[in-house]
């Protein structure tokens, strides 16, 4: 298979929906926001969720499932089915990993009791939406592994990937890859699974004054290029660094999606635009799908609170016009 075949995933475009992210923010999923989507011409959701928000009790009772909130998760499914908006289900946080605090109370890549919660956690959704198409709906082990060695994530999604095929042989399965998702992991390319990386780099654009990354406070303001301690961030360094290695994976079968994306809001908007276009440019020549990150909120088109931007109301929200017509043309 050469560099040029066409990807094995389609070319699925959309956001990030986080209405079951955090536990603390847990709350039904908004069928205006499947509606605005389709509206807009956008046919992916990915839905990065916190597995508490549906296990009340999970030190305890881990497989005791809350089915009010379960049955939030089965109207995202159905609002993307009946608008054909494909619907990714991802673990944000799985029983013994996350990427973001607090952390887990047992260890995902080492204990055997985390590893057997977290495939119950699976087991769960192949059973409950066995026979929906996987056009329709596809599976996203665990958010961001962490620089692990490959040989632990391997292991730890060789048996997710056997637990939901017990149940529900069909189901398009997708792994984010290592190092917070930015590393292919060609280890698992047998398994006949997509892999999802990352569109964050570089971190200088896409996190400036992000209160969550230490220390990003202190960097300069950004341009697109980005001079960054001495070093050039252009169009070519993210083809050389960030999608040449990905198109290596893709020569071995595996279909590649860019799960995450985006610039938080105290990037410069002009800036932000000109390095997103980059990188719509570089997925749309892998033929890439991607999903930004998100759709309400800091990285998003609604309600970003960006302070150099003149927003147009939409429906009472406040709509960043120029960013949205730049996805739309990716």
């Amino acid at each position: 298979m050469s560099a040029e075949t066409t990807n094995l995933l389609p070319r699925w475009r959309g956001f990030n929906l986080t209405e079951k992210f955090t536990l603390g923010n847990n709350r039904p999923f908004s069928e205006e926001n499947f509606d605005i989507l389709a509206e807009w011409g956008f046919d992916f959701v990915r839905l990065p969720m916190d597995y508490r928000c549906w296990t009340p009790d999970p030190e305890n009772q881990p497989e005791a499932y809350d089915e009010k909130n379960l049955r939030e998760i089965d109207q995202a499914v159905a609002y993307g089915a009946q608008r054909g908006i494909h619907v990714n289900l991802n673990l944000h946080r799985a029983p013994g990993y996350c990427v973001n605090p607090p952390p887990e109370p047992l260890d995902l890549w080492t204990d055997p009791l985390a590893q057997e919660r977290a495939a119950a956690q699976w087991r769960l959704f192949a059973q409950r939406y066995r026979g929906i198409p996987s056009t329709q709906l596809s599976f996203d082990m665990v958010n961001e592994p962490a620089r692990i060695p490959a040989a632990q994530y391997e292991a730890v999604m060789r048996l997710f990937v056997e637990t939901i095929r017990a149940e529900d042989p069909q189901r398009l399965i997708v792994v984010d890859g290592l190092s917070w998702g930015n590393d292919p992991v060609p280890g698992l390319a047998d398994l006949k699974i997509g892999q999802s990386t990352r569109g964050y780099a570089p971190m200088q654009i896409s996190h400036y004054q992000a209160s969550w990354v230490q220390g990003s406070d202190t960097w300069s303001t950004p341009t697109w290029p980005l001079l960054h301690n001495g070093e050039t961030w252009d169009k070519e360094r993210l083809r050389r660094e960030r999608i040449l290695p990905w198109k290596a994976l893709q020569e071995k079968g595996v279909g590649v999606h860019v799960g995450e994306w985006g610039a938080h809001n105290r990037t410069p908007h002009a800036v932000a635009l000109a390095w997103m276009r980059d990188c719509l440019d570089l997925w749309k020549e892998a033929n890439w799908g991607w999903a930004l990150w998100n759709l309400e909120g800091s990285f998003g088109v609604f309600n970003s609170g960006r302070a150099d931007i003149r927003y147009e109301d939409f429906r009472g929200r406040k709509l960043d016009r120029a960013m949205l017509e730049l996805l739309r043309t990716g």
